[in-house]
């Protein structure tokens, strides 16, 4: 089965905690902090691996975690560092996060990597606290928590040139008789349900990659019939191939199926245009083709190259590979990524986020809320004294206690963080 989109979870590692831990040795009465810093968490990473070609691994298996680091330990010994959890995937992936719709990666070359999700870095040990008025410190940071998110991966074929064209136009039988690769072939629309890929030997020992794609109908651009299914894997192709039913055996104008293609082509992406395309009047063993090619290339506006073909009797298909693969030598093998960036930095001014928010629960106690007081919180060892203190002092920076008055907090009223609950003194 191909799979060229799935939306999967990944949770890279926390980061391993920092401990409290001071020197015992003999003859050193006043030995001082030792406890060493926690490991960091495993990273969540993609790699491309060009023996893939679709996405199945990830059809069964949704959840991916990194390992944790591990804790850090005495004589000011650091945890291990988490090794980072490799998945291979194939060629042409794009990687977005779900929440922001934000391209994370966009991986097209073998063995190329790219980091989705980030592992936490280890918590510090007390010997990081010791300071000249606090020389023996009982404090030390729980790791940071890994990045967690849901993730889309799509899958966009790099193939070097695209067959298109409507359902039943013989896009499929083409591939079959230029290639090796055996698709499924029948007389019924959206026989191909998912592509297709055959590499083409031409007479002169030049070669190149054909990916027959899902039959376009109108209003695919907006997701109609199998709309994006096979529209995202035009993207990567550097030549179309447009594949036109010249003898019209379902009762459809040659014409108004090429104008109507091409429509939806510019309707998905623009640009799409702008690349080489070359015309297979295919049929062409059929008795009403002649006349209807001749009548075609009158009401062609493009000054696109025509190739009579028939895939039954294989008249024309030499000359048509040639011209296929004569204008490949032209255009310059790099796939550029999906979304390019700007060479220049621009800078904009973005009010910095306060790090929470108060919400109110219906038994009126205080909620706060926001990804940065969670971060300091989950670091937070809630079993020391001196942890807390600091955690409060970290609070009060934030200016989450100011927040808690203005909302109308007073002595006594209790304010939730997570599973955790204390009481707001004045």
């Amino acid at each position: 089965m191909f799979v060229d989109q799935v939306k999967v979870y990944v949770k890279a590692g926390d980061g391993g905690n920092g401990i409290v831990a001071f020197r015992r040795e003999i003859y050193v009465p006043m030995g001082g902090p030792a406890g060493g810093d926690g490991g960091d968490g495993g990273d969540i990473i993609f790699e491309v691996d060009e023996g893939l070609n679709t996405l199945m691994d990830f059809r069964y298996q949704k959840h991916f975690k990194a390992r944790r680091g591990e804790n850090g330990m005495g004589k000011g010994m650091h945890g291990k560092n988490a090794e980072p959890l490799v998945l291979s995937v194939p060629p042409g992936t794009t990687v977005r996060d779900v929440r922001t719709g934000v391209v994370i990666a966009d991986l097209i070359e073998h063995k190329q990597r790219a980091v989705i999700a980030k592992g936490g870095r280890g918590g510090r040990g007390n010997i990081r606290f010791a300071t000249a008025k606090n020389p023996a410190p009982e404090i030390a940071e729980n790791g940071e928590p890994g990045v967690e998110r849901d993730i889309q991966i799509e899958l966009k074929l790099i193939a070097d040139v695209g067959l298109v064209g409507f359902p039943s136009v013989g896009k499929s039988t083409l591939l079959s008789v230029v290639s090796a690769a055996k698709p499924k072939i029948a007389d019924y629309h959206f026989t191909t349900l998912s592509p297709n890929l055959g590499v083409v030997d031409t007479a002169d020992q030049r070669s190149f990659v054909l990916a027959d794609l899902p039959g376009l109908i109108e209003g695919a651009h907006e997701g109609v019939g199998l709309g994006h299914q096979f529209l995202r894997h035009v993207e990567r192709t550097r030549v179309i191939l447009h594949v036109i039913d010249m003898a019209g055996t379902e009762g459809r104008d040659p014409y108004q199926d090429y104008k109507t293609i091409n429509q939806e082509l510019e309707q998905y992406d623009p640009t799409l245009l702008e690349r080489p395309q070359i015309i297979a009047a295919n049929k062409m063993d059929l008795p009403e083709a002649e006349d209807q090619l001749a009548l075609f290339k009158e009401q062609l506006e493009e000054d696109y190259p025509v190739f009579p073909i028939s895939t039954v009797t294989k008249e024309g298909i030499r000359e048509l590979l040639f011209a296929v693969a004569n204008k490949l030598d032209e255009i310059p093998k790099n796939y550029q990524p999906i979304e390019e960036k700007e060479d220049r930095v621009i800078y904009r001014f973005e009010k910095e986020d306060k790090g929470f928010q108060i919400t109110r629960d219906p038994d009126g106690a205080y909620v706060l809320l926001g990804e940065k007081i969670e971060k300091l919180f989950k670091m937070t060892d809630m079993t020391r004294e001196e942890s807390i203190q600091r955690f409060s002092r970290q609070l009060r920076g934030m200016g989450v206690d100011e927040a808690l008055r203005q909302r109308g907090a007073e002595d006594g009223d209790t304010v939730r963080l997570l599973d955790y609950e204390f009481e707001f003194m004045e």
